[in-house]
């Protein structure tokens, strides 16, 4: 029951952190009633498509990871090795989304091709464009909590559930589509970016928090209170020692072109 936890919560954040890649970013300034009654189509109906085509994107994800599971069920490991391999998970993914090991998201940098939208009908690049943005890793992979969630899953040794938790992601990421659906003006759509580079930092650091929450409960649960202490401390060491040189890199000015 802890791992589905630690799936589903992990699963939520990285497909909210997602919405600041580029992909997930050009979709709420593509799939907009306005931009959508340009093209002469509804948006109710292309923002429909576009979270079916998450969710079966999410379905596709979900495969593989229900394989897996189904592998892990077959070696038939212990709780508290799965939760052990839960937490290394969970601290590595903390670490790497904190730069830790020196570079850190995005990976894989692949954006949909925006010349879909008018060379196919609606219902083809809104549910395109969605499976590729819920399979999680066709695209930007803004986080390493995506494979996380991936791991997770297939520590559940369940393949229904593996199966479920990677649907639920690949939905989320297409539920993003919706935070458009009010936007009547250009105006509007700028304030809506405004507002989402007002949170990416917070997003992105309380992601690293959950993480390292995730590994630090996990570790307790497997190995006892000294252990999740000290893994605990081991990630927020990690995350600080890395947080200067991010302030440095950001202070440094933009090169010349």
């Amino acid at each position: 029951m802890a791992l589905v936890l630690f799936a589903l919560l992990v699963a939520a954040a990285a497909a909210v952190r997602s919405t600041w890649s580029p992909c997930g970013l050009s979709m709420l300034s593509t799939i907009t009633p306005m931009a959508e009654r340009a093209r002469g189509h509804r948006y109710g109906v292309t923002a429909t498509w576009f979270v079916v085509g998450a969710a079966l994107g999410g379905a596709t994800l979900g495969l593989g990871a229900a394989a897996l599971a189904a592998l892990v069920a077959a070696l038939d490991p212990s709780t508290s090795t799965t939760l052990g391999l839960a937490a290394v998970a969970a601290a590595l993914a903390a670490l790497v989304d904190a730069g830790t090991f020196g570079r850190r998201p995005p990976f894989f940098r692949r954006q949909v091709d925006d010349a879909w939208l008018s060379r196919y009908r609606a219902w083809v690049y809104g549910g395109g464009f969605g499976w590729q943005i819920g399979v999680g890793v066709a695209t930007y992979i803004m986080t390493a909590g995506v494979l996380l969630t991936v791991a997770l899953a297939v520590l559940t040794a369940s393949p229904a559930t593996a199966f479920a938790i990677a649907v639920a992601f690949g939905a989320a990421r297409g539920l993003v589509v919706l935070l458009g659906a009010r936007l009547r003006s250009p105006a509007a759509l700028g304030a809506l970016h405004a507002r989402l580079d007002a949170l990416e930092a917070p997003v992105r650091w309380g992601l690293v928090a959950l993480e390292g929450g995730v590994a630090a409960v996990a570790a307790l649960l497997a190995w006892g209170p000294v252990a999740g202490v000290g893994v605990a401390a081991a990630v927020a060491l990690g995350v600080a020692a890395c947080v200067p040189v991010l302030r440095l890199r950001a202070t440094e000015p933009a090169p010349s072109a």
